[in-house]
């Protein structure tokens, strides 16, 4: 299906990192040709009403002005303006335990969740696990810290290939980017190159192409290192422009406990990474 429909939620303080992601995820949307939300929101904190005097209110307005969701929704609408794409943009203020649910709540009605990243945030780390679990739609993460050097073209890509459910999820999500792309490799980090690994890769290669994409398939040696650090150590030395990848969690009494793969990952991308479950 076909990527016609984007949101990008909008949260945090509108500092330079955070402008340019805002800005390269526009470009990712006009790439895909597709329409663009924005639903920026800020925590409701309560304040005991201050008498103001006169020269207290004009302060006041122009704080507020120059809010941080004002920023950022200024930041987008003039991102979209360049980019000469279809938008819709809405912001508010709720509860700071909510914020996450009613990003995934509105997440529901798109093809594709943006969601800029900041290295190592507990509130992103928040905000993708409520978009993950709760929105049943796939997620492309923007690194704050690599925005100004990431493409909104993904001509190279690599599918982190670990043969479960939630990787085929994964693939299937990212099949419209696939596609568009000059050239996808699926792989897989093992230590031992085992006949059941080359057989589901193989499998894998044959089913992408299928439906269009020509991809190769190789494996890569852990070395000792996490699987996340592979990963990212591995698509910074090839020049990888996304990484397409499942989401591992366990579940206990409610709790969730992020695997290590998709910990690393979502602390600090090495790319755009396409995240699914």
């Amino acid at each position: 299906m076909p990527i016609k429909d984007v949101f990008l939620p909008l949260v945090g303080q509108p500092r330079g990192p955070a402008l340019v992601a805002i800005e390269k995820c526009v470009s990712v949307a006009a790439d895909l040709g597709a329409r663009i939300t924005a639903l920026a929101l800020e925590e409701d904190v309560f304040e005991r009403p201050k008498v103001m005097l006169p020269d207290d209110r004009a302060s006041a307005q122009a704080s507020l002005e120059a809010s941080d969701t004002q920023q950022l929704l200024n930041a987008f609408t003039n991102a979209a303006s360049r980019a000469n794409i279809r938008v819709q943009s809405r912001s508010g203020k709720v509860p700071a335990d909510q914020i996450g649910a009613i990003l995934a709540e509105h997440a529901r009605f798109s093809d594709l969740a943006l969601v800029p990243v900041k290295p190592h945030d507990s509130r992103t780390e928040a905000i993708v696990e409520a978009l993950l679990f709760e929105s049943g739609r796939p997620l492309l993460l923007c690194p704050e810290h690599r925005a100004d050097e990431l493409r909104p073209e993904f001509e190279n890509v690599v599918i982190a290939w670990d043969h479960s459910a939630r990787a085929a999820r994964a693939v299937g999500d990212a099949l419209p980017i696939l596609q568009a792309a000059t050239s996808v490799r699926v792989l897989t980090v093992a230590e031992d190159k085992t006949e059941a690994v080359v057989q589901s890769g193989t499998a894998l290669v044959d089913y992408l192409r299928e439906h269009g994409v020509f991809a190769s398939f190789e494996t890569t040696k852990g070395g000792g290192s996490s699987t996340g650090k592979v990963l990212g150590s591995w698509a910074n030395s090839h020049d990888i422009h996304a990484i397409v990848m499942g989401a591992y969690h366990h579940s206990r009494l409610n709790e969730i406990v992020w695997g290590g793969v998709t910990k690393t990952v979502i602390g600090q991308p090495p790319c755009w990474v396409m995240i699914s479950r």
